[in-house]
């Protein structure tokens, strides 16, 4: 999975890795939305021709280095390459780099100013200030990494189930963040399932996501498992962000207990406590990185 975003979807049947692209490539993207988000709290920057913007495997932490940035392009033009080599071109309107500030780890591609460009950056701890004031574009960006991971289950689908041992576990908040965002939610409602139960299958319409308060939820792809959410993790987000059709098949592994959550009352969570959207995106962000490599 690259840091200058996601591969653009292909059929699966297409030959070689996908071409790369950028958010502005989403049906879910909005560059008015960005760009009014970055203007009111990005910082301004300018870069002349051929200046590097970061280059790929700089870490987002460190004694000596800065905090990862995400940028917004509102003149100009940027490259990205991997390795030297071109992969895509950034033009006005759109955004890159924000992976790794949703991750961060380290970058996987390098961005240099192809013309003379005007851009409006933000870090991590200023994206969460600003989706205190716009909830909404931690959806958005959302959505974007919801296209790609769609591409990559509709890959997996095509392939045998995985072995016991790629199954792996994820959880999304902390005991404490748990309480937190549960006390956050203006209406959220608890339901409970029996071992054995299927709680939503592939295909169908969905209003809510749910957050594991206890047990395990087996998360399948044609019956192939794929994860096991445990407490604190969520699942079902895709169809709650933007009215898409079940991904996957959930099934209850253990008796348990889940919080139901809709769009309106997770978008209020957001702009209570933006940390939720950031725990949430970076959920999403190695939920991409892990079925790429079950992709291999």
């Amino acid at each position: 999975m690259q840091d200058f975003d996601f591969t653009k979807p292909q059929p699966p049947e297409a030959p070689g890795p996908s071409a790369p692209f950028k958010p502005a490539q989403s049906r879910c993207y909005d560059a008015a939305v960005a760009e009014k988000l970055f203007r009111a709290a990005g910082k301004p920057e300018r870069f002349a021709a051929g200046q590097a913007l970061f280059a790929e495997e700089d870490k987002a932490k460190g004694l000596f280095r800065s905090a990862a940035r995400m940028y917004f392009v509102a003149e100009g033009e940027v490259e990205l390459t991997h390795r030297g080599r071109p992969l895509d071109t950034v033009k006005a309107g759109e955004v890159f780099g924000e992976m790794a500030v949703v991750s961060e780890r380290p970058r996987s591609a390098s961005a240099t100013a192809k013309t003379a460009c005007a851009a409006f950056s933000l870090d991590r701890s200023e994206l969460q200030e600003a989706l205190a004031k716009a909830p909404e574009f931690a959806l958005m960006l959302m959505s974007v990494m919801f296209d790609r991971l769609r591409f990559l289950v509709a890959r997996l689908a095509t392939r045998k189930g995985a072995a016991p041992g790629e199954v792996h576990e994820t959880t999304v908040f902390d005991s404490d963040m748990l309480e937190r965002f549960e006390q956050a939610l203006p209406r959220a409602s608890t339901v409970r399932h029996w071992a054995g139960t299927v709680i939503m299958r592939e295909g169908q319409s969905g209003a809510f996501m749910n957050v594991v308060k206890s047990g395990l939820v087996a998360i399948s792809i044609r019956g192939a498992a794929v994860e096991r959410v445990v407490r604190g993790g969520t699942f079902g987000e895709m169809a709650l962000v933007d009215s898409s059709p079940r991904t996957f098949t959930a099934t209850a592994e253990t008796e348990c207990e889940l919080l139901q959550v809709d769009r309106a009352s997770l978008v209020a969570a957001f702009g209570a406590q933006p940390a939720f959207a950031l725990a949430m995106l970076r959920a999403v962000a190695e939920r991409l990185r892990y079925m790429t490599v079950l992709l291999g």
